[in-house]
């Protein structure tokens, strides 16, 4: 992609008749495992009668399930990594004989060898692509046969962030013909005419593993069939085309389909349309699948920003690490889905994967929902970062990390990326790397010693230091990757140092150029390149971060720092991770996310929080009001309005407080200080004149009942997972905020308590236990099914409330 002003068009897919992203053949999701921590364990001393394998279900992450320690690392919230071993059983009928039989993996933390009947059949360091070994020659058909995967995360704080442990990701056994179509090899983007109508191309990659056998037909005739159809399931085109192998061991091929006006997919409304693949060999169809398409076209200008659909807009994006509070990594699909619904409450439309590949479930619901998604591989490169080891901000900091593996492995791991991923309509960036320009950490350049530079993280020229020049071969490399795979969309990276960066070739490397923390450099750098394409990769929650884009054509948006609180890159003990998202852990907004919504939501917001009244009143108190009308009679209390109107008026317990105050468009917000009374408070918000919103808090009564609600009333099968959202509430109904009541969770029936999540910041507590407060009157129990078919009943109690008790059918639809 050699322009900087990019006009660019895509149509995208995703699979869906296969369970994992651009499949083949038959899947099979293998979910029963037994599990060892152990580093003594060998392959040829494995013996899972020992009384220390115990059963687990993948996914599963081993680290958030043990205590944390003050001793371990601070980056990973104090929770252990270590060695495990996972094992069980595969039985393959013996009427598949003949057939192929690969693993696939969603994703392992990290430094995987799979084995198989006692082979090792491939080992891959990196904790999270996803890859497939072909297994064929080592199972036996109509025999069981014994998998084994040793996971080496000894190296426990190898990342900045909590990373998990084991098999956090669903893990395949897939069978397929001998001839079939290949993984990721299904390939679609569309060139969008000026008249609406759209060119759609497929490329098609076919494994031919009959031509290895001496007895193989020398030229076996196979069609290929694509069919595009609409959301309704009419059938808008259909090509085909017939193949001769000629013994070929991989065919490819490209077809087109003339589109008349697609509806287009966009966040507003992502149309989905379905590509149904079949290949057959003479009449019998011997593979099969079903992609989601996505038609959109994507412009990128140095001046005007970005365009969707030739649309200019805003990117209004928050950064997401892969955790959900006491899930550890191993995130349900459903537990996305919810957290996805809060970030479009608060009017997100942009997600950065940070600051690596995620969960194939996450990019499916970023289709489905319409989000743009900057899709990220790398946190480092060549060097480690500096991380601390033990505790926080002791000793020296240690250099433990994922580069020891990157010269062999990261443009394998880039291009695993690209064609997993290409197919989805949601992505709209690749970037190659966040931050591996951090000033001396580790590379370093004379500029740094220049006195008045606008950069972040000056600390001067470390002459010691690895050169900063080093940077431009290896993100030209890395470019060339991905254009190698995907030339519809901008290569980008997300840069920490970009006054050191600018003095080398890495930016030249990219389309377009996202800045960390640094907007004050905007101006600057948009006149002296005035070709780059600009954007806030990753930012603060502050106003002046937000007019930074509003105030400027050519910036196209920001991705906050981040959407979720997440674990890891915590403080001092007993800190449990870092707590700078819109939303906690529980998936309860905070303030901040509610000062967004003021900010970034189409629909008429008013939210009203309160704070201790300081004199100083510093800036960033102003976006911190909690939903809290607690205090002792006569304090001084500041109360804060987030809205999207012009003016508000305040009234306590139905009385007028003051006079109408408008919208303050320095700090976003409008402020009334008063003396506390008990009872209730409501602000009344207004635009031109006219009514829009209202929001209220009261002083908390009396608890006296505990309410659950599930996000769903039924679990679909076997290890199916439903989050339950619990409250207390007082004799009116109205949620209870300051509740310390311990509440118990009892599960009757065929499932399972995951654990309590009330977004506590405390490691030392025992996160998955059944007995939590809750955290402003609320938490959330997360439940498993244990069986295929039943009813779980789940309890919830607490001394002196009535009961709350949800009954959950398990398969009751089948």
């Amino acid at each position: 992609m050699a322009s900087k002003n990019l006009a660019l068009a895509l149509a995208c897919l995703t699979f869906n008749a296969s369970v994992f992203a651009q499949g083949f053949g038959d899947s099979q999701q293998v979910e029963e495992w037994k599990f060892n921590l152990s580093d003594e364990i060998t392959v040829e001393t494995l013996d899972t009668r020992d009384s220390s394998w115990r059963d687990v279900i993948v996914p599963h992450d081993w680290s958030v399930e043990y205590p944390a320690s003050p001793d371990k690392a601070s980056a990973t919230g104090y929770l252990p990594g270590g060695i495990g071993w996972y094992t069980t059983e595969l039985e393959i009928p013996v009427q598949n004989e003949g057939k192929r039989f690969y693993l696939y993996f969603e994703g392992v933390y990290n430094r995987s060898e799979v084995f198989v009947n006692g082979a090792s059949v491939g080992y891959r360091p990196n904790g999270y692509v996803s890859f497939m070994y072909d297994v064929t020659q080592h199972v036996n058909a109509g025999e069981s046969n014994q998998v084994t995967v040793r996971v080496d995360h000894s190296l426990s704080a190898d990342s900045r962030w909590y990373t998990g442990s084991g098999i956090y990701r669903p893990v395949h056994l897939v069978t397929a013909n001998q001839i079939h179509l290949d993984l990721w090899g299904v390939h679609y983007w569309a060139e969008m005419e000026k008249s609406g109508d759209a060119a759609l191309f497929v490329d098609t990659q076919i494994r031919n593993h009959a031509a290895q056998f001496s007895n193989a037909s020398k030229n076996t005739t196979l069609t290929l069939v694509h069919k595009l159809k609409d959301a309704s399931g009419a059938l808008v085109d259909s090509v085909s085309v017939d193949l001769a192998t000629q013994n070929q061991s991989t065919l490819k091929e490209r077809l087109q389909f003339a589109v008349k006006a697609p509806l287009l997919w966009s966040p507003k409304s992502p149309t989905l349309y379905e590509l149904e693949t079949t290949l057959f060999e003479g009449e019998e169809a011997i593979d099969s699948t079903s992609t989601r398409v996505g038609f959109r076209s994507l412009t990128f200008d140095p001046n005007k920003g970005f365009a969707l659909n030739g649309e200019w807009m805003k990117i209004k994006g928050v950064c997401l690490h892969h955790d959900a509070g006491i899930l550890g990594a191993a995130v349900p699909k459903i537990v996305w889905r919810e957290r996805l619904k809060t970030l479009k409450e608060i009017g997100v439309n942009g997600i950065r994967m940070s600051h690596n590949p995620q969960a194939t479930d996450l990019y499916d619901l970023c289709d489905e929902m319409g989000f743009l998604v900057m899709d990220e591989p790398f946190d480092e490169w060549e060097y480690p970062k500096k991380k601390w080891i033990e505790g926080w901000n002791k000793g020296e900091p240690g250099f433990q990390g994922a580069s020891d593996f990157f010269h062999e492995w990261g443009e394998r791991d880039l291009e695993s990326v690209v064609k997993r991923d290409r197919n989805h309509p949601s992505v709209i960036m690749w970037s190659i790397g966040n931050e591996v320009d951090y000033p001396n950490d580790p590379y370093s350049h004379p500029v740094l010693d220049e006195e008045g530079i606008d950069q972040q993280h000056t600390s001067g020229y470390k002459k010691d230091q690895p050169p900063a020049e080093r940077l431009g071969a290896i993100a030209h490399r890395l470019a060339a990757v991905v254009r190698e795979h995907d030339t519809s969309r901008p290569v980008t990276a997300a840069l920490a140092g970009p006054v050191m960066s600018n003095e080398t070739a890495y930016p030249d490397a990219l389309d377009v150029v996202g800045y960390n923390y640094t907007e004050i450099r905007y101006e600057q750098d948009h006149k002296t390149y005035p070709k780059r394409v600009l954007y806030g990769s990753e930012t603060r929650h502050g106003l002046p971060e937000w007019k930074a884009v509003t105030d400027n054509d050519y910036i196209f948006g920001q991705f906050i720092w981040t959407g979720f609180d997440y674990l890891g890159e915590a403080g001092a003990w007993p800190s449990r991770g870092f707590t700078s998202g819109m939303v906690d852990l529980a998936n309860k907004i905070k303030p901040r996310g509610y000062f967004r919504k003021a900010l970034w939501s189409n629909e008429p917001v008013a939210y009203l929080g309160t704070y201790l009244h300081r004199e100083d009143r510093p800036a960033w108190r102003t976006v911190y009001g909690t939903q809290s009308w607690n205090y002792e009679d006569g304090q001084q209390v500041t109360v804060v309005c987030y809205t999207n109107g012009d003016t508000a008026e305040l009234r306590l317990n139905g009385k007028k407080v003051g006079e109408r105050k408008n919208y303050n468009p320095e700090t976003g917000v409008i402020e009334w200080d008063l003396a506390y009374q008990p009872g209730e408070l409501e602000v009344i918000a207004y635009r031109n004149g006219m009514r829009i919103a209202t929001d209220a808090i009261w002083t908390d009564g009396e608890a006296s009942t505990l309410q659950a609600e599930p996000v769903a009333m039924k679990l679909d099968s076997k290890y199916d997972i439903v989050p339950i959202n619990v409250s207390v509430t007082d004799s009116k109904n109205r949620l209870v905020y300051g509740s310390e009541h311990q509440i118990t969770c009892t599960v009757h029936g065929p499932g399972d308590l995951i654990g309590l999540e009330n977004a506590s910041r405390d490691a030392s507590e025992n996160h998955r236990d059944n007995i939590a407060p809750p955290d402003q009157g609320k938490l959330v129990a997360y439940i498993r099914a244990t069986a295929d078919s039943g009813e779980i009943k789940v309890e919830f109690s607490a001394e002196g409330l009535e009961t709350a008790v949800v009954t959950l059918p398990i398969n009751s639809s089948h």
